[in-house]
């Protein structure tokens, strides 16, 4: 078991420093085409742009360790900030004085979301997909409907640009403290996902629902959990992006689940569930922030193609790739697993 367990931590490992060493050799290329990439206004807006996405890939890797899936995930973080801000407005926009009730109202939102998602996955046996994109759908229209009617008007939910809200999420005295909190949320996402029970129940209905049950786990509770966490930390992405990004539209957040969902991959989450990197998750969703800004600078220069639709053309690449590499790791495995159980019979025969 244990040398199974080495294997494993030693493939993730790798796969982790495969990605670092990308990571790296893309900011080189994307340096040489444009010497703004490296600049410090650059690299504060990457960061700025990467601790949500971080941290959707952070809490979306508990839903795909189970074998599910949450395709709720951006339209809960946009849709629990867009409320948040629409009840706690005073006057056109949030005032300073009443933004710290938007933290706690976010939040419950988030959990909420993610009660629905575990019940309807867990309880009434819907396909991950199906449950999450119903969801997904409601939590859209539900928390534009609640805006309309709090603001009555359909503009953008305006938070405030500076004060100490901005110095706890996004720049503290030029600082990208949200770099702080990713490491902060990665670590303890780690030790959630390999030290407690939460984790390793997670990881074994991931890898045979079946058996997990059989061997006692309730299978049902701890797959609630895995959607509550997603959510949650969907809602927390939200606090980080709205600091980030003032003023929202009600129809932001669309897709930013797929980029949450394809760092994970990228990662080397199996894509069934079982198995699952926090760290590359963290790694993923930094591959595709380098990857979305150095495309648009590099086709800054007018090329007539637009830098948005490049950068989903080269993750869906990306992505697939990643896939194929799960597939023909399992496929290495079972034939390592077969292997393993002929020549114990051989042995036997003779």
């Amino acid at each position: 078991m244990s040398k199974k367990l080495n294997k494993k931590n030693n493939a993730s490992g790798m796969q982790s420093f495969i990605i670092i060493l990308a990571a790296i050799a893309l900011f080189v290329v994307f340096t040489l085409i444009n010497p703004g990439f490296a600049s410090s206004g650059n690299l504060l807006t990457m960061a700025k742009s990467f601790v949500p996405y971080a941290i959707l890939s952070l809490g979306v890797t508990f839903a795909i360790a189970t074998g599910g899936i949450d395709l709720s995930l951006g339209t809960v973080c946009f849709g629990s900030a867009v409320l948040a801000g629409a009840l706690c407005k005073t006057g056109v926009s949030v005032e300073e004085g009443t933004l710290w009730l938007t933290i706690p109202i976010i939040l419950v939102t988030g959990v909420v979301f993610g009660i629905i998602n575990g019940v309807l996955v867990a309880k009434c046996k819907l396909a991950p997909f199906i449950a999450t994109l119903g969801t997904m759908l409601v939590s859209r229209g539900l928390t534009a409907v609640v805006a309309e009617a709090a603001r009555g008007t359909s503009s953008a939910v305006k938070y405030p640009s500076t004060g100490w809200f901005q110095k706890i999420f996004t720049n503290l005295n030029g600082f990208p403290i949200g770099l702080v909190w990713v490491l902060v949320l990665t670590v303890i996402c780690m030790i959630v996902m390999y030290k407690t029970k939460i984790g390793r129940y997670i990881l074994a209905i991931g890898s045979n629902e079946e058996a997990a049950r059989l061997s006692g786990i309730n299978t049902d509770k701890y797959k609630i959990f895995a959607y509550v966490i997603c959510s949650s930390f969907a809602a927390l992405a939200a606090l980080f992006y709205v600091a980030a990004n003032p003023s929202l539209n009600l129809a932001a957040g669309n897709g930013m689940e797929l980029d949450a969902i394809a760092g994970v991959y990228i990662g080397g989450t199996s894509t069934t569930g079982g198995s699952a990197t926090i760290i590359g998750s963290v790694l993923g969703a930094l591959i595709l922030v380098i990857i979305r800004q150095g495309l648009n600078l590099a086709m800054a220069g007018g090329v007539g193609v637009s830098a948005t639709n490049v950068t989903y053309a080269v993750t869906g690449v990306i992505v697939v790739g990643a896939v194929m590499l799960d597939v023909i790791k399992k496929k290495n495995a079972n034939k390592v697993k077969i292997e393993n159980f002929k020549e114990p019979a051989k042995e036997a025969k003779k």
